[in-house]
């Protein structure tokens, strides 16, 4: 029964459709971007090309080989430290692994809170796209405006179903009456 339950409630959950058309909308506010970006990219393509062509590979080739001394350089040097610091006390080194693994929890736990609060922003704005993909918007900004402003006057509106049988009879308004049309009685024989 659980199970069944569990289900249930799974798929009458809108949230992950909500989460996706949050996606959706989100992807196309990303893609009317585009145009601009290739746009501005044609217009700075021409000065990079000559910046390239002009530039001599040699001297390249020299800032590339001092760069990688100078970093072979400082890895060397925080190897020979690192060496050099190492504690052998297997103790410690336990105390560290256990310090990093529960650090590894505690980042684990820390991303999946910040997931889920995505997932729920996501699917909140997702919420709020179909809302207004459907015209619930502006419902709801009229709802908002009624309780700002007061309320109009009502609107004498056709009771529903249910309150017409709460309703006792004597209250109801009579039925306009037909025009009579003339129909022939049918009498029983009397019952001997």
């Amino acid at each position: 029964m659980a199970i069944t339950d569990d289900l249930r409630k799974t798929f009458s959950d809108p949230t992950p459709l909500y989460f996706a058309a949050g996606t959706a909308d989100l992807a196309l506010q990303q893609a009317k971007k585009v145009p601009a970006l290739v746009e501005q990219l044609r217009a700075e393509a021409p000065a990079r090309i000559e910046a390239v062509r002009n530039t001599d590979p040699k001297a390249v080739q020299e800032k590339a080989a001092d760069r990688a001394k100078e970093a072979q350089a400082t890895l060397q040097s925080r190897v020979n430290e690192l060496i050099g610091n190492l504690d052998v006390d297997l103790k410690k080194l336990g105390e560290n692994a256990q310090d990093l693994a529960l650090r590894g929890v505690g980042v684990a736990a820390e991303y999946a809170v910040k997931a889920r609060e995505t997932y729920e922003r996501v699917a909140e704005h997702g919420q709020q796209a179909v809302k207004t993909w459907r015209g619930e918007a502006a419902e709801e900004i009229e709802d908002l405006a009624i309780a700002v402003e007061g309320k109009p006057e009502p609107v004498a509106e056709p009771p529903k179903p249910a309150e017409a049988k709460a309703k006792p009879a004597a209250k109801k308004a009579p039925a306009p009456r037909k025009a009579a049309t003339p129909t022939t009685k049918k009498t029983t024989p009397p019952a001997e």
